[in-house]
């Protein structure tokens, strides 16, 4: 990122505290927890207990890719999903558009990885000037502060 970009980044996107980040983030996981519980509704409605045995590994599966798609394309379409929308939070792109699929797949992809090693990758942002996860910081995007008037 050269000069220019960061000067136009803290000039026109301010970032998102710590308070609002750790708000979001609890939010998330209530969301995410709903949209598990339907889920596992329907997969048990449809294909049976999957408690044990290879039923049990496609049912991870089946929630690790339904709560990706959550997230995807909220990151996609708007930059937003229903927790960062309400704590007034997008996420940008350096070029302060919504990630493209690629990347908002790959962040997907990072930030499970984050959470599977005692969430180090958000407890990141604890140490980060600019308030950001580490795979922010590795994709080059931000989660800004967008109140609703100016978004």
């Amino acid at each position: 990122m050269n000069k220019h970009e960061k000067l136009s980044r803290a000039d026109f996107l301010p970032g998102a505290s710590l308070i609002k980040l750790a708000a979001c983030f609890i939010y998330e996981a209530l969301a995410v927890v709903a949209l598990c519980f339907v889920c596992v509704l329907l997969f048990i409605t449809l294909i049976g207990d999957a408690s044990h045995g290879p039923k049990r590994y496609l049912l991870q599966l089946v929630l690790w890719l339904a709560i990706g798609v959550y997230f995807v394309w909220c990151w996609k379409k708007t930059g937003q999903t229903l927790a960062m929308q309400t704590w007034q939070l997008k996420l940008l792109d350096k070029n302060h558009q919504p990630l493209s699929w690629p990347r908002a797949m790959t962040r997907y992809m990072l930030s499970s990885l984050s959470l599977m090693v005692f969430g180090l990758g958000f407890l990141w942002a604890l140490l980060d000037r600019e308030r950001r996860y580490l795979h922010d910081r590795l994709l080059g995007s931000y989660i800004i502060y967008a109140p609703r008037n100016a978004a």
